[in-house]
């Protein structure tokens, strides 16, 4: 399984030789694809061969292509994640509600308790409101305790006056730290030979992202707590290098220590073992968040 998170900054022409990735620019830099976890496209004057496109598919390496306001903009996926992908698809499709329902409860609660973990650094009387929200989620969150718990987050961590459908340096380090966290899950959920269509509370039609949108939520945390530490600051390149330092995150999990790509998979496993009622889903499945970091990120 790889480690690094490679990021293309600069115009260069990426290709295919003997195993390694190769960034012919002003100097040339291979890496081997067993070392890649995520290979991120930041520049838009960077060409991509289809042969090494081919190559980071099979190895089921997450690629991530940003625009021209360097903007994570679409990822790629592997038709086929599994030998048996048709079969698991179908499986997906039938999927018990009662199962969904309670995962879906799980994910919420952890979130919202993810979220008064950090309000505890701003605002402590808040962050027993919100505290108590986790407490009240009932199977499938039909009392939208979710919503309750990020209207009381968001105003208290980032000012009463912040909206998310403003466009702001803030919003734009949350949605490029959101996009990262989307297409880690997307890329396991599919790696598992599941689609990412079908969600287990998204439901949108016009999301191709639901199942992960579903299983990153109580992950959003590492995102939040990075762009709060950096407040009202611009969104340059230094700004994107400590978003992508949550791709190595430490995380406690299962009663192990980790980061976050190597946490992710097992995440997904046991999430998705669940809903195929092959296991049953326990506390010891629940994510910790911690606050250490492993640089193992680098540049082209």
């Amino acid at each position: 399984m790889g480690f690094r998170t490679v990021v293309i900054e600069r115009p260069c022409r990426l290709s295919y030789k003997d195993g390694f990735l190769l960034a012919r620019g002003d100097e040339v830099t291979t890496i081997h694809l067993s070392e890649i976890s995520t290979l991120i496209v930041d520049s838009t004057m960077a060409t991509v061969t289809g042969y090494l496109m081919c190559e980071l598919m099979k190895e089921k390496i997450n690629v991530v292509f940003c625009d021209e306001a360097r903007t994570p903009i679409g990822i790629t996926q592997p038709c086929y994640g599994s030998h048996d992908s048709s079969g698991r698809v179908i499986e997906q499709s039938r999927w018990p509600d009662d199962r969904k329902s309670i995962l879906w409860q799980s994910i919420i609660s952890q979130k919202i308790r993810h979220q008064s973990s950090l309000l505890g650094l701003v605002d402590g009387q808040a962050a027993e409101m919100v505290s108590s929200f986790a407490d009240q989620v009932v199977p499938g969150d039909l009392t939208n305790r979710e919503g309750h718990a990020a209207k009381v987050y968001f105003n208290r961590i980032y000012g009463s006056d912040f909206n998310r459908s403003l466009k702001s340096d803030r919003n734009a380090a949350l949605n490029y730290g959101y996009a990262l966290l989307l297409s880690v899950f997307s890329k396991e959920i599919t790696a598992r030979g599941y689609t990412t269509q079908l969600g287990i509370h998204h439901c949108n039609s016009f999301n191709p992202f639901n199942l992960a949108s579903d299983l990153m939520e109580p992950w959003r945390m590492l995102v939040d707590r990075i762009v709060w530490a950096q407040g009202d600051i611009p969104f340059n390149k230094e700004y994107k290098l400590q978003l992508l330092s949550l791709l190595s995150e430490n995380i406690s999990y299962q009663g192990q220590h980790m980061i976050t790509t190597t946490a992710i998979p097992r995440y997904v496993l046991n999430a998705t073992e669940y809903l195929c009622a092959r296991q049953d889903w326990d506390e010891s499945m629940v994510i910790h968040l911690e606050g250490a970091t492993n640089e193992s990120y680098c540049h082209v």
